[in-house]
């Protein structure tokens, strides 16, 4: 039998914590019962297991108790590390440094290690995701890269899966995380039979169109926050990129290269996700026709416009109308 291995954070949990770690453990235990009720043999032994021999959520509301130390845990085939509640996420390994050596060693061993949302932070810190794909909450997408520029991180992706490392985007996406793993350490009989009993959509593979685009406004250069300002102010108009360097005083070269390095977009992608987030909200509010929220955001190609939602949200504007405008559905 396999060895399951589900963290307990120290220090750093919540309510989000809480629910990852019952939601795994819930769904693998399912999955489990099913297999053995068909096949006659369960495929792992889980285990919550932790630094400390309790942890408070929420001032106490809920306490967790993990049932082994990671010291005396086994070696384990695959170790799931649940979100975290990182109000610093600079501090990410604060507290969990003795977690974040026995993941590393653990994989060295041959672990598979899985991590969900904000769970990303923690085994950023081991390492292991340098030169990889990566995924966690859409809303810590510019902290995350800040700290970690060596992780490849596609804040697209509901679930990333490299070299025996899995990561998924953010809150309850978790659970599409665990049906995928579920079809592949058991088969896809089981996911689906799992997917059915939890109601979890399966084979989920975007949260794009989960996103809420802020703009990236943590950085220090005051020419390319004027610009974004200027972008942000002048949504109706079709902005030129050469005629906005022009207007700072920058060349369009080194105005790129300023531009993407303060955000991680260049000026075009900055303008389209500014444009595409007033789109949606447009199209979740109002009952404005697709065409009338395009011009408003300074489109007069219906494909282009099109194309562009698409890439951002991953869905068409139709779509997303149909899907979160509450009137356009009765």
């Amino acid at each position: 039998m396999k060895h399951l291995t589900i963290l307990l954070p120290d220090g750093q949990n919540n309510l989000a914590t809480v629910s990852c770690i019952a939601g795994a453990y819930d769904i693998f235990t399912e999955a489990n019962a099913y297999r053995k009720a068909t096949d006659s043999r369960e495929i792992f032994k889980i285990e919550l297991a932790g630094a400390s021999e309790k942890s408070d959520v929420n001032n106490g509301l809920i306490t967790l108790h993990p049932q082994t130390h990671i010291s005396a845990s086994p070696k384990s085939d695959l170790v799931i590390i649940p979100a975290s509640s990182i109000r610093n996420y600079e501090n990410a390994s604060k507290g969990n440094r003795q977690i974040i050596d026995w993941v590393a060693k653990q994989y060295k061993l041959g672990a598979e290690i899985a991590t969900m949302c904000t769970g990303a932070f923690t085994l950023a810190c081991t390492g292991l995701l340098d030169g990889k794909h990566c995924s966690t909450h859409w809303s810590a997408a510019d902290i995350f890269r800040n700290l970690f520029p060596n992780v490849n991180l596609q804040t697209d992706k509901v679930i990333t899966d490299e070299n025996g490392i899995y990561t998924n985007g953010g809150a309850y996406s978790f659970l599409n995380l665990m049906i995928y793993l579920v079809e592949k350490h058991y088969d896809r009989q089981t996911a689906v039979y799992c997917s059915k009993i939890f109601e979890i959509e399966i084979d989920r593979q975007s949260q794009s169109a989960f996103t809420i685009f802020y703009g990236q406004k943590h950085h220090e250069d005051d020419v390319v926050k004027k610009a974004q300002e200027y972008i942000e102010g002048n949504l109706h108009e079709k902005i030129s990129i050469e005629e906005l360097s022009s207007r700072f005083a920058v060349s369009r070269r080194n105005f790129d290269r300023r531009f993407v390095k303060a955000t991680g977009n260049s000026p075009l992608e900055y303008s389209q996700r500014v444009k595409i987030e007033y789109a949606k909200k447009a199209l979740e509010t109002c009952r404005k026709t697709i065409n009338e929220v395009m011009y408003e955001v300074g489109y007069s190609d219906v494909k282009a416009f099109r194309e562009v939602f698409r890439k951002i949200t991953g869905i068409s504007p139709l779509e997303y109308k149909s899907r979160y405008n509450k009137e356009a559905m009765v």
